[in-house]
């Protein structure tokens, strides 16, 4: 865990892949837990320290995760989230050309929560929601392509799920199609900018990571 920014109310932190961002039924060290560890010692805080989880991304997805410092940006920041007030710009690695160098994906999407994956249709169907992003292909390596994608939506799986849909599976990604997987267990996904209005102070905040260094891709 890397902390990209903090104040009195936020801080973002740029999650490894791998950790899982609040608790669950593996019982492993949540990076929420991390989070709340480092607050205490870094502002020598006694007692419990207040930490709210807003989003979160998958647990093989790499990037920046924004947590809640107070309740106060708890609240707010819950529903900028809800209301698309805060965009996130994701970059991934596909093993295949997409069709375009760009353009938007729109489908309906539906969850199997037994298999903890999400399935793409092209039209409505039952229990379906509908999904939109826009994507576009900012660099190629030898044998990867390097995709920027923009959420319109936020559903479950959604970027693995239309990606893959669209013949363009995340490489490393072998629930949705990847040939194999990458050594480390993660996806090549990663939460690389969030920009949004901070919840208290109000003012533009802009937040990258940067990551794929090793694929040496040429920027289009």
């Amino acid at each position: 865990m890397k902390v990209i920014y903090e104040d009195n109310h936020i801080i973002v932190v740029n999650k490894d892949s791998g950790e899982i961002v609040q608790g669950d039924k593996t019982g492993d060290t949540p990076l929420s837990d991390t989070v709340k560890e480092y607050i205490r010692v870094k502002y020598n805080k006694p007692g419990n320290v207040f930490l709210g989880v807003v989003h979160r991304l998958d647990r093989p997805v790499s990037g920046l995760v924004v947590f809640a410092r107070t309740s106060k940006a708890l609240s707010r920041l819950c529903d900028m989230f809800r209301k698309g007030e805060v965009h996130k710009t994701y970059w991934a690695v596909v093993a295949n050309r997409p069709p375009a160098d760009e353009g938007t994906l729109e489908n309906w999407l539906v969850r199997n929560e037994r298999q903890n994956k999400s399935y793409a249709y092209n039209h409505e169907v039952k229990d379906s929601k509908k999904a939109v992003l826009k994507y576009r292909v900012i660099g190629r390596s030898e044998r990867y392509w390097l995709v920027e994608v923009n959420l319109l939506t936020g559903r479950h799986h959604q970027i693995r799920c239309q990606l893959a849909a669209m013949g363009c599976p995340i490489k490393g990604d072998l629930k949705y199609g990847a040939r194999r997987s990458n050594p480390d267990g993660s996806i090549s996904l990663m939460s690389h900018r969030v920009e949004f209005e901070h919840p208290v102070s109000h003012q533009p905040i802009t937040l990258e990571v940067d990551g794929f260094e090793s694929f040496c891709f040429s920027r289009l």
